[in-house]
């Protein structure tokens, strides 16, 4: 594929990614080629290539005379980072963020007790290191380079776990955490609690003390939940 045949297939993707999660074509839609080759002046191929994305995704289904048919939601890879990101471009946002929010508070606090016990020192050492980064990214709305630790230190969480399909959730996580800061669901500055927590949950992680790392953990979760409630309520 060329580069301007790569260009206009990823332009249609990000038409029909969020179209398709944003309800604007429902379930059951019926999507055809050479329509959509047309409405986005691109050829065939570019229109099967971006087909075959959305394949992968589980969003739509080509089926023989028939077309390319949306699928129904409860079949969509709600893992997939790139649709947890057109979802939460849409109007759905908020009930996104939430859902997100709980599988986090359900799998981390789990993670940094294992964490605690199965941490490398090279994983303590960068815990420690991205918590005093978002201190010191925590205050004069520096909520972009606040955020590259934050996603930082969740990941190595995540994957020092041990626990292979925890690490794979990194990219979910970091979706939902930039999702918070693209899409202003965060006060100007950060909790300031939030991110004492983060300093001690690597406390815990590098002391070897899973009760406290998960207990603390649990408390960021929490405290991330009652921050929806009153930004995306």
């Amino acid at each position: 594929m060329t580069n301007q045949a790569r260009g206009l297939h990823a332009q249609l993707l990000e038409s029909l990614g969020p179209a398709i999660t944003a309800g604007e074509y429902p379930p059951g839609s019926v999507l055809r080629t050479d329509e959509l080759a047309q409405r986005f002046d691109v050829s065939r191929t570019v229109v099967r290539e971006a087909v075959r994305v959305l394949e992968s995704m589980h969003l739509v289904e080509s089926r023989r005379r028939v077309g390319v048919t949306v699928r129904p939601t409860e079949q969509w890879n709600v893992y997939d980072p790139q649709v947890i990101r057109w979802r939460l471009a849409g109007a759905d946002r908020p009930r996104q963020l939430r859902s997100l929010t709980v599988l986090r508070s359900a799998v981390e606090p789990v993670a940094a007790g294992l964490a605690a016990q199965f941490a490398t020192p090279e994983q303590c050492a960068e815990l420690t290191e991205r918590a005093l980064g978002m201190v010191a990214t925590s205050r004069g709305r520096q909520l972009d380079a606040y955020l590259v630790h934050d996603i930082a230190f969740h990941r190595v969480v995540l994957r020092a776990s041990g626990n292979e399909m925890f690490a794979r959730l990194g990219d979910v996580v970091a979706e939902v955490l930039s999702g918070r800061t693209r899409h202003q669901v965060m006060f100007e500055d950060p909790d300031p609690a939030a991110v004492t927590l983060h300093v001690q949950v690597a406390e815990a992680v590098r002391e070897g003390d899973a009760v406290r790392a998960e207990r603390l953990t649990r408390e960021i979760a929490v405290g991330a939940l009652q921050e929806l409630d009153v930004l995306a309520p």
